[in-house]
Parts: C-alpha cells; sequence; structure tokens
C-alpha cells in the first residue's frame, strides 16, 4: 500500500526496499516457524490436562508439519499468482484462527482439525518458499546472505517465543501459551498489507545489484495447482532434483520433526525440567541464527554441495553422541552448538543449487516441491517419535536413526551435479 511511496523515499538516503522486504519477510518467517511452530513445546502439557496419547497429540503435529511443506509448491505459485500481501494474510488468518479454535477442543479429531489442518495450511502458505522468492526476485548481490538471514528468522522466533511458550504453559495453562504467538502473526500480517511490495519493478528500483529496472513478470496464466504441477513435472526426470528432495526429506526427519517436537520430551524422560528443556531448545536456536547467516555467506563463496556434505555430518554425528550425554545443561552444550550451528544451514545451499540447475523464475517453485519433501521427513519423524514413546516408552531411539540418517545425506549430495538446465515454469 505504502510500498511506492516509501521506496524513492529510502533510496534518496542509499537504502534499497529489497532490504525492507527482508525485514518483512524475517518477521513473517519468525512467527509463522517461531509462534506457530512452538506447538511442539505444548504436547506434554496437552497429554497431561486432556489424557491423550503422545502419538493422538504428536499426530496433530505431524499432520501441521506435512501441510506445511505439501502446501509449499502450491504457495509459490499462488505467491506468483496473487501477490505476497493477500497470500500472506490469508495464511496468518488460517494459523490464528486454528490456535484460536484449539483452546476449546475436547477430543483428538478436533486437535487434528486445528493444529493439524488450518495451522498447517497457514503456515505452508508462508513457508521458506516466501524466503527464496524474495531473495531470488529482489537481490542478485547478497543473495546468498539474504538467504540464511530469512531462513535464520525461524531460529530466532525459537529463541524469543520458547522459553516464554514453555513458561506460560506451566504456569498459565497451555491455551494461554498461544496468545503470545497469536497476537504476533496478527500485527506482522498488517505489517506486509501496509508495506509489502511483490517486485522491485513494482516499486520502480532494479534488483540489489543491478543497474537495471526489471519490469514485474505477468502473473502466471491459468491455474496455479496446474503450473505447480508442470514445473515438477518437468524436474522429475533430473536426478538433481531427487538428490535435493532425498537429502532434505533427512534434514526435516532430524529437525523439526524430531527436534522441535520431541526434544523436550526426551529430555524429561532423563529428568530434566521443561523449561529448563525448552532454554536448552532455546539456545540451539541462537547457535542456528548464527550458523544460518554463517551459511548464506558460505554459499555465496564456495561449493554449496562440499557445505551440505559436512553439514550432514556434523549434524549425523551430534545426534549419535546425543545418548551419551547426562542431560543436564552443561552435559548437552556440546550438543547444542554442533546441532544448533548446522540445525536449518542446509537451506542457503540447497536454494542456491536448485536455483543454479533449473533457472531463477522456476526455483522458488520447485525449492517449494524440495521442501515438501523436508516436511515429509518431518511428518515421519514427528509421529514414528510419538510411536517410539508409546511402544518403547523411550524417543531415543529415533534420534539413534537420525542421526545414520543425516550420515547418509551427507554421502548423497555428493552425487549432485550442476548442468545449468532450466526448466520451464
Amino acid at each position: 500500500m505504502f510500498a511506492a511511496q516509501l521506496a524513492p523515499v529510502l533510496m534518496r538516503r542509499g537504502i534499497h526496499y529489497g532490504w525492507v522486504m527482508v525485514v518483512l519477510t524475517f518477521l513473517v518467517t519468525l512467527c509463522v516457524s517461531g509462534a506457530l511452530g512452538m506447538l511442539g513445546a505444548l504436547l506434554l502439557p496437552v497429554q497431561r490436562e486432556l489424557g491423550w496419547e503422545a502419538s493422538a497429540i504428536s499426530g496433530a503435529l505431524a499432520l501441521r508439519l506435512l501441510l506445511f511443506g505439501l502446501i509449499a509448491p502450491f504457495a509459490a505459485a499462488l505467491l506468483a499468482r496473487y501477490g505476497l500481501r493477500r497470500i500472506i494474510g490469508l495464511a496468518m488468518v488460517l494459523g490464528i484462527t486454528g490456535c484460536l479454535l484449539s483452546m476449546a477442543v475436547s477430543a483428538p479429531w478436533q486437535l487434528w482439525l486445528c493444529w493439524g489442518l488450518l495451522v498447517g495450511l497457514g503456515t505452508g502458505l508462508a513457508a521458506q518458499v516466501l524466503g527464496a522468492m524474495v531473495a531470488n526476485r529482489w537481490f542478485t548481490e547478497r543473495r546468498g546472505l539474504v538467504l540464511g538471514v530469512l531462513t535464520a528468522a525461524g531460529a530466532s522466533g525459537q529463541i524469543i517465543f520458547l522459553p516464554l511458550v514453555a513458561w506460560l504453559a506451566q504456569h498459565e495453562g497451555w491455551r494461554v501459551a498461544m496468545l503470545p504467538g497469536v497476537i504476533a502473526c496478527a500485527c506482522v500480517g498488517v505489517l506486509m498489507a501496509l508495506f509489502g511490495a511483490d517486485h522491485p519493478g513494482n516499486v520502480g528500483l532494479p534488483p540489489y545489484g543491478e543497474d537495471r529496472i526489471i519490469p514485474p513478470p505477468a502473473p502466471p496464466a491459468g491455474d496455479p495447482v496446474r503450473n505447480a504441477l508442470a514445473t515438477l513435472t518437468a524436474a522429475l526426470p533430473d536426478s538433481g532434483f531427487w538428490i535435493l528432495a532425498g537429502s532434505f526429506l533427512i534434514c526435516g526427519l532430524s529437525t523439526a520433526g524430531l527436534v522441535q517436537t520431541h526434544f523436550i520430551p526426551l529430555c524429561v524422560e532423563f529428568g530434566m525440567p521443561e523449561v529448563t528443556a525448552a532454554s536448552v531448545l532455546a539456545a540451539m536456536g541462537a547457535f542456528n541464527f548464527v550458523g544460518t547467516i554463517a551459511s548464506g555467506w558460505l554459499s555465496d563463496r564456495y561449493d554449496p554441495r562440499w557445505l551440505l556434505f559436512w553439514y550432514y555430518g556434523l549434524r549425523g554425528l551430534s545426534l549419535l553422541i546425543l545418548p551419551f550425554s547426562d542431560f543436564t545443561v552443561y552435559g548437552l552444550s556440546v550438543f547444542a552448538v554442533f546441532y544448533g550451528l548446522d540445525w536449518i544451514a542446509t537451506v542457503p545451499p540447497t536454494v542456491k543449487l536448485v536455483a543454479q540447475r533449473f533457472g531463477r523464475e522456476p526455483a522458488p517453485m520447485l525449492y517449494g516441491w524440495i521442501f515438501a519433501g523436508h516436511q515429509l521427513g518431518s511428518a515421519i519423524a514427528a509421529m514414528a517419535g510419538g510411536v517410539s514413546q508409546d511402544q518403547l516408552a523411550s524417543v531415543m531411539p529415533a534420534f539413534i536413526a537420525a542421526g545414520f540418517l543425516c550420515l547418509l545425506a551427507a554421502v548423497l549430495v555428493l552425487g549432485f551435479r550442476r548442468p545449468a538446465v532450466a526448466v520451464a515454469a
């Protein structure tokens, strides 16, 4: 609404409006990944109050994680067709509605509807494809750094919201614990509506790092769902797509679905208080923030394949040493550092490899499909952790299995080759 008026004012002061879009996208991602992603911290409080099995609650969280990924490629098509402000507004409405309605649940299927379907669709519409789209459209120089910053937004949300959510859940109840995230989502939705812009050409600017103004592309004609499926169909014969999708599935299996959902129950299983465990998880988010921004910087300078090899390898080793921790704050410090530094550091090099292989315009949508694989892995881990807890009285086997799979992913990414073959959008 105000972007066209504000952009020239900032440019006269040497500030490209792309950085405003980075701030807005950072805030959106922070709230979506941080506030709405903290529902895993409420697993134990909900289980204690309502008396449901862990698998019933983690199943709702698994559905949210799955939809968070499956909707991503269609979100990219919808963002291209209808613009950022409309789709982000819809995403916030869905997520807020799901959280508010969940306060009145009395049966597991209602939690699946609220936390699974509504929050899953809402977060999926504002998933990481938004950051990839903003970085690709608004930046030619500093693109890797921008991707790192926007990916780190999820870690920032974890640092800000997780200890607060855990404390409120323990002292005021899990329903009250959701309110800070709901309020934050409403605020950033308004900010995006007022100051968001779809393309630098809309505000009379070239992309950052270029001198020529690129006219905004016409919205893709036809059905966004069909466009997303057509882009996927064109990429399916390419082995590089499967390597990136497969390794990213393991990435999701070993991060959001496993650690974000089951780390606190694992710590409680070994005698650590919930709020303390949430603080350790937040500390991982702090290291993740640093590691992901550094990963973006490194992706501008080094071969992304080797970066991914080291990220997956170190993550796998950190998960495999976890059983040897004594589950104190000091005992978990080594795990928090090594795991936290590369929690989602895999995103910038993965996005860069997608753009290198398939081209700038198809990249966000194809990354959306690869991110769907990530969230499929997250959903598998979230559900498997709950089943492991119910059947084996421990979620530790799921952590150990994820560690070995990360080592497999480290080897897998070295098979990626980068011929510049453009896929039609």
